[in-house]
């Protein structure tokens, strides 16, 4: 059975690592999706945010990760998907999942969503959590996987932000 896993990862985080890890063990083949053109603003390009998602999921044998733009029911059928999976961090992401959830099955009666529950110790972390700590020069190193610390670092920098140790010590190439 394939599942997709779709979300911006604007960056990637442990806890979408994490959702993406236990997937993984659930389901034959998992594809992550990485939705191009969110309603919302973006550190990163969607290329960019493709290939550090690609690179945080190296060592999962049986994940894949593919942009796409449109609706989620869309890519689901596109990858011949029958189940979204989604991440729960607390209540309050209960009522949007839910509201999703439905929108979905409404938009395609066969797909489903599965709804896995975030490990206690990242049940606090979302990218946007995880850009503001980066922005004020907080410790981010237990948030992100490794190969995201300096494009987010990078990227937070140039913005004006103070990243901390993990920039100065970086050339800025971008």
């Amino acid at each position: 059975m394939r599942a997709i896993y779709p979300a911006t990862f604007d960056p990637i985080t442990l806890g979408h690592v994490d959702i993406a890890n236990r997937a993984a063990t659930i389901f034959d083949e998992l594809v992550v999706g990485v939705y191009d053109r969110p309603l919302k603003s973006l550190l990163f390009t969607a290329q960019e945010r493709w290939q550090v998602t690609r690179e945080a999921l190296a060592h999962l044998p049986n994940v894949r990760v593919e942009l796409y733009t449109g609706l989620t029911v869309t890519f689901a059928r596109e990858q011949q998907a029958a189940v979204i999976v989604r991440g729960l961090r607390a209540l309050s992401d209960f009522e949007w999942e839910f509201q999703l959830a439905l929108t979905n099955r409404n938009l395609d009666s066969g797909v489903d969503t599965v709804c896995l529950m975030a490990s206690q110790e990242y049940s606090f972390l979302s990218s946007s959590v995880v850009k503001e700590v980066a922005f004020a020069g907080g410790d981010i190193s237990d948030m992100v996987p490794p190969n995201v610390l300096v494009p987010l670092c990078v990227r937070i920098s140039k913005l004006g932000g103070d990243c901390g140790d993990i920039v100065k010590n970086v050339s800025v190439r971008e």
